[in-house]
C-alpha cells in the first residue's frame, strides 16, 4: 500500500527567513494514488500581521486568525497525521521552507526538518513534462480540464485537493489500484484529521477516459458475448455510470 500526503499552505507573506509565518495547512491523503476522503486542515495564529499582498491571495485576515491556535499547538497533530508518508507539494521549496522554519522555532524538542529531497515536487514534474509552458497550479488545471469553479480564493485544503487531481494527471492519469483505494486508514489518523477545518467529501468518481472509437469498439465486443450472466451485470453496472 502506498500512502502519500498532498500538502498546501497559506502564509503571511513570501519570505520565511525574514519572519513570515504559516497561517493555514491543508493535507489530503492518497492511498495508491486515490483520494481517500481523509484530510488534515488547520488555521494557525501567526502572531504577526498578514501582508496586504498575501491577504489579497487567500483572504485570511488578522481578525479571523486571532483566535486560532499557534503553530506549536498543532505541530504534533500535523506530524502524526503525515507520519512517514511522502509529501506531494507544488513548488515544494516554498512550503517546506515555511514548515522547517516553524519546526526550528520549536527548538530542540521540535520535529526534525523535512528533507526537501524526499518530497515529490509537482512543479518540477510539470516542468519536465511540459517544457516551456506555464506550470502554475491554475495553468495545469486548465491543461487537464480540472474544475476550479469552487475556488474563488486560495485555500490550503482546497488547493491540496485540486493538486491531488493534478498529480494523478502528471503521473499519466491512471489509478494505481482501485481495489486498494479505500483501504482503512488508521484510527489515530482519522482522529487527527478532524480539526477546525472541513473533512473532504467522498473521493471523486473516475472520469471516463475512453475516446469515441474505443467506446464503439467496446460496444461491438460486448455484442459478441451473448447472454451469459457472468458478464451481463458488470456491463449494465458500468454502462449506468
Amino acid at each position: 500500500m502506498l500512502r502519500e500526503i498532498v500538502l498546501d499552505t497559506e502564509t503571511t507573506g513570501t519570505d520565511a527567513k525574514n519572519g513570515d509565518r504559516l497561517i493555514e495547512i491543508g493535507c489530503v491523503e492518497l492511498i495508491n494514488h486515490i483520494q481517500t476522503g481523509v484530510t488534515f486542515h488547520r488555521y494557525v495564529n501567526p502572531t504577526r500581521p498578514v501582508s496586504q499582498g498575501a491577504f489579497g491571495v487567500h483572504g485570511l485576515s488578522d481578525a479571523f486568525l486571532a483566535d486560532k491556535p499557534v503553530f506549536s499547538a498543532i505541530a504534533d497533530d500535523f506530524v502524526a497525521f503525515c507520519g512517514d508518508s511522502p509529501l506531494v507539494i507544488h513548488n515544494a521549496p516554498f512550503d517546506v521552507g515555511f514548515l522547517n522554519m516553524e519546526f526550528a522555532r520549536l527548538g530542540e524538542g521540535g520535529p526534525p526538518q523535512i528533507d526537501l529531497g524526499a518530497v515529490v515536487d509537482t512543479l518540477q514534474m510539470a516542468r519536465r513534462k511540459h517544457t516551456g509552458a506555464s506550470n502554475s497550479l491554475d495553468a495545469l488545471c486548465v491543461r487537464y480540464g480540472i474544475d476550479t469553479t469552487r475556488r474563488t480564493k486560495h485555500g490550503a485544503l482546497l488547493d491540496a485537493q485540486i493538486l491531488a487531481e493534478v498529480y494523478i494527471e502528471l503521473l499519466g492519469g491512471k489509478q494505481t489500484s482501485l481495489g486498494l483505494a479505500m483501504v482503512e486508514t488508521t484510527e489515530p489518523a482519522r482522529a487527527i484529521a478532524s480539526g477546525d477545518g472541513p473533512i473532504a467529501a467522498e473521493p471523486r468518481r473516475l472520469r471516463n477516459r475512453l475516446d469515441p472509437l474505443e467506446v464503439s469498439q467496446h460496444a461491438a465486443f460486448v455484442a459478441t458475448l451473448g447472454s451469459s450472466p457472468i458478464w451481463r451485470d458488470y456491463v449494465s453496472e458500468n454502462d449506468a455510470e
